[in-house]
């Protein structure tokens, strides 16, 4: 029985990483576009990542929630931990651009582009056991 359970969370796992990464994929690679576009008209990297991050974050948590984990707790409680994970995840991206580009001086394009599977990894793992994890669901919704 307890073989059975496994199977069942890591193929749910799985469902949840893929669905993670269509989402993802598609809001990444738009985001990214606009990154470039912007940039290229004269943005800076930085500035640019900070605005496009903060729309991506806030289209994704919907997207997060309903469709890669069926996430049915509390909206605030989830956006809330949402929101932590975020400012993380943006940290994250922060330094690595700082640090890559600013004190290494490789290329904006490909340090951003890098950073991009780097913070999705990271936010993955925050999604799934801190942010979408159910522990704030009602007793009226466990019944």
């Amino acid at each position: 029985m307890n073989n059975v359970a496994s199977h069942m969370r890591n193929r749910r796992s799985f469902i949840q990483l893929f669905r993670y990464g269509l989402i993802g994929l598609a809001s990444n690679l738009a985001g990214y576009l606009v990154y470039l576009l912007l940039t290229h008209l004269g943005a800076t990297p930085k500035i640019t990542m900070s605005m496009l991050y903060l729309v991506g974050a806030t289209i994704g948590f919907w997207g997060n929630r309903k469709l890669t984990f069926m996430h049915k707790g509390h909206v605030m409680g989830a956006g809330t931990r949402y929101v932590i994970a975020h400012c993380f995840g943006y940290l994250i991206n922060l330094f690595i651009l700082s640090l890559m580009v600013d004190k290494l001086g490789y290329p904006h394009q490909w340090v951003q582009a890098a950073a991009i599977f780097i913070v999705a990894g990271f936010l993955f793992l925050m999604f799934k056991f801190f942010v979408f994890t159910g522990a704030d669901d009602s007793i009226e919704e466990r019944k």
